[in-house]
Parts: C-alpha cells; sequence; structure tokens
C-alpha cells in the first residue's frame, strides 16, 4: 500500500492519496468539525466507453449504446434485497449517476458512515443479473429513454452535440436508445462489469468527519484484490469540422430555448486542465454583466437571466457553451462571435480579467469547505488525470494573455454550432 499526503501550496488544505494493494485509488479528506460524510465510488466507465479491450485481446469489443447507464441501474439489485434498504438502515442516503465518462455510486450521512461505506464496497464488487432483471429494466429503462426525447432542455444539448460531432459518442444518448438498449442480455453485462468494474480503473473518494485509518481498515476488509488486465478504450477518428452549423426543432415550449458551443480541440491530463481553465474564464469574459454585448442584448430583451456558459470536456470532446431562453438565439450567437473578435483585435481587459479571476479563485477555495464538493473533487481530478488542488494552482497562474490564446486559437467563427428549440 503506498500513501501519500498531498497537500495545497496555496491555501494548507490536505487530502490522503493511497494506491490500494487490492489496485483501488483511494482519497481521503478528514475535515474536522463537520457533521456530514460524502463518498463515492467510482469506475472511468461513461457512455462514451462502447469500444475496448483487455491487453490480451486481439480485437475490440464493441458494445450497444447505453450500456454503462443500464449497468448502473442493475448493480443496486442484489440476489437477497434491494440495496437502499440497507442504506435505510443506517440512515444514509445512497445514489449514483452515470455521465459520458465515469459511473459513480455514492452515499452521504451525518453519522455511521463506516457501516454505510461497507455496504457501497460490499454491492458494488457483487454482481448480479439474470436475463429475467434484464428484459424488466429494459422496460423501464426504455420509458426513461422516451421521457428524455420529450424533454426540450434534453433534445437541445444532444442536438447541438450532433451537429459538432461527426462519429464520437459523446453524441449519443447517456442512455442510449430504445433500439440498442434491446440488444443487452445478462452476459454483456457481465463482460462489461468485468472488464470496467476492475479495481484497478475504479477511485474511492470520502471526505468530511471520517478518520483515515477507519476508512482504510474497512478497505482492507471489504476489497477484493484484482489484477490489472491492461484495458484500453478507443474512440472513432473525429474530424476538425462541425457537421452542420445550426439545427432548429419545434417542441411544445413556452419559450424558444438555445445552445450555442464552439467546437474546440480535445486534450487530456494537465493540458486539458489548463485549457478547460482558460476556457472557463473566455467564457466568464463574454458572458459578463457588465460588457456592452451583455447590456446591450438584455436592453433589447434578447436576453434574461437564463443566459450563461459553461465548459463541456472529456475524453475526446471539449466544447464551450453558451445557453438560456431568447427568442433571437441567432442575434446573440452573432454577438457573441462579434465579441470574440473584438477581445482579439483589442486584447483583454487587463482589470476585468482580475475581476473575473478573483471572483473564480474566491469560489474555489470557498468550495473546499464543502463537504460534498470536496469528496467529488477528489475524484474528478483523478479520473482527469490530475491531483485534487492543481486546478487551484493552475488557476492562481493563469494570465490573461493565456485566456486570449484560447480564445484566438479555439473559439473559431466555422466551428460555431446553434441548437434551438422552440414552439410553434
Amino acid at each position: 500500500m503506498e500513501k501519500k499526503i498531498l497537500t495545497s501550496a496555496r491555501t494548507g488544505d490536505s487530502c490522503i492519496h493511497v494506491k490500494h494493494s487490492s489496485g483501488l485509488d483511494i482519497y481521503i479528506c478528514e475535515m474536522p468539525g463537520f457533521s456530514s460524510v460524502e463518498a463515492l465510488f467510482g469506475t472511468k466507465y461513461g457512455s462514451i466507453n462502447t469500444m475496448f479491450r483487455m491487453k490480451d485481446d486481439v480485437e475490440y469489443t464493441v458494445v450497444p449504446e447505453g450500456i454503462a447507464h443500464f449497468l448502473e441501474h442493475k448493480l443496486f439489485e442484489n440476489e437477497d434485497c434491494d440495496v437502499f434498504e440497507l442504506y435505510a438502515k443506517t440512515g444514509a442516503n445512497g445514489n449514483a449517476y452515470t455521465s459520458f465518462d465515469k459511473t459513480c455510486y455514492l452515499f452521504n450521512c451525518s453519522g455511521n458512515y463506516q457501516e454505510s461505506l461497507k455496504i457501497l464496497l460490499d454491492f458494488v464488487q457483487k454482481p448480479y443479473f439474470t436475463q429475467a432483471t434484464v428484459d424488466k429494466e429494459q422496460g423501464i429503462i426504455g420509458q426513461e429513454i422516451k421521457m428524455t426525447n420529450d424533454n426540450p432542455e434534453w433534445r437541445v444539448f444532444f442536438n447541438m452535440l450532433r451537429c459538432m460531432y461527426h462519429e464520437h459518442p459523446v453524441k449519443i444518448d447517456i442512455a442510449g436508445t430504445v433500439e440498442s438498449i434491446a440488444k443487452i442480455d445478462a452476459d454483456l453485462l457481465y463482460k462489461c462489469y468485468h472488464t470496467f468494474y476492475n479495481l484497478n480503473n475504479m477511485v474511492l473518494s470520502i471526505a468530511g468527519n471520517i478518520k483515515a485509518d477507519e476508512v482504510l481498515a474497512i478497505c482492507d476488509e471489504c476489497l477484493r484484490p484484482c489484477e490489472d488486465k491492461g484495458l484500453e478504450t478507443v474512440f472513432p477518428d473525429e474530424p476538425e469540422t462541425v457537421v452542420e452549423p445550426e439545427i432548429y426543432e419545434i417542441q411544445p415550449v413556452g419559450a424558444p430555448i438555445f445552445h450555442l458551443g464552439y467546437k474546440c480541440r480535445p486534450c487530456s491530463g494537465q493540458e486539458r486542465l489548463k485549457k478547460s481553465m482558460a476556457a472557463s474564464l473566455a467564457v466568464s469574459l463574454i458572458t459578463d454583466a457588465s460588457t456592452d454585448m451583455y447590456k446591450k442584448l438584455l436592453d433589447d430583451g434578447v436576453i434574461n437571466s437564463s443566459f450563461g456558459g459553461e465548459v463541456f470536456v472529456g475524453d475526446g470532446y471539449f466544447s464551450v457553451i453558451f445557453s438560456g431562453e431568447s427568442a433571437s438565439p441567432e442575434i446573440i450567437r452573432d454577438s457573441i462571435r462579434n465579441e470574440a473578435e473584438r477581445l482579439i483585435s483589442e486584447g483583454i481587459n487587463e482589470k476585468d480579467f482580475q475581476r473575473i479571476k478573483k471572483s473564480a479563485y474566491g469560489m474555489s477555495i470557498r468550495e473546499l469547505n464543502n463537504v460534498e464538493v470536496v469528496a467529488n473533487l477528489m475524484i474528478n481530478a483523478h479520473m482527469e488525470g490530475a491531483g485534487p488542488y492543481d486546478s487551484i494552482e493552475v488557476l492562481s497562474e493563469m494570465t490573461s494573455q493565456d485566456v486570449l490564446d484560447f480564445i484566438r486559437s479555439e473559439l473559431d467563427p466555422e466551428k460555431l454550432v446553434l441548437s434551438v428549440v422552440k414552439g410553434e
């Protein structure tokens, strides 16, 4: 067992990273004085991981879209009872989620975390699938897929991704399609489970009112060692161009909604962290309420308080997204494109940059006092190939030139797509 204490040179905050003998990476943050505990047990396995092989495999295995999400649902049922019944006895709130590139099982509680942690580690390592339960779940998830297909917010987002990406599976709904999940059977679930739920591909993150020695003792008791089988995931080659510049869909909405996205070049590790930080600050500069662009759009009734932006990034994809409600999304598209060009030609106002950077830095520091945020920070950073406190260091060293370089190289008007859902 390898044990390291990771400390932020900026804030003095620290956590423990353990490479357990079972193969699992464990992150523990003791937060004395806090009353709650947040724990996540996750695997680097999401909806985009549809093509993979082990080191001994000659060919790649290709699985149906939506199987990671399907597997997450089924893992909560074991041979004896439902896992939520076990959590009910300890007073913990259990949950799980599947995203594009990870699946996490979690609980939060205010006491008796030891028993809840044992439940978490036990059921995630004990799959139980039968064809009968798989058949039942296909109907349940099929209904879930149909419901999300009727959700305008969901539609406008995935329509945008389908405009951006030719081949990358990020454009596919996390739950898959009714047709794709119909191809899933118990044998395929077991194959995906044993491939991706190998402890060498997983992380445990726990923060709050805990003791590291107690956590590690429970891990020693519950974790079953796994051989590292050299998992390799791959994605189709993705052109840099977009599929089409705009898409419109009619849905029964009270007000038109839009997603406006720049398709950027993907990257990984520390490069992704720095690029994501520059992108986030660029978004804040462009959407800042003090800019002439924002004031004009607001005064003209083109935007309202729903207008904002975000960075959407993962393995093989990277985009900057602006969204909100508007009857004139084309005006917003033109305004953002013009604002990016203005920043490139005139440069970034240093006073504005420092104000936005300090605000982002202050928020990052405040979040270190939130148990849930800290637990998620540790697991997300690990899966992205970074340390838990690297983002604070990168942000503190970020310059306006870094942000300007990102805008110049990545906010290409030829890679800007508009997705709109509006009423009749």
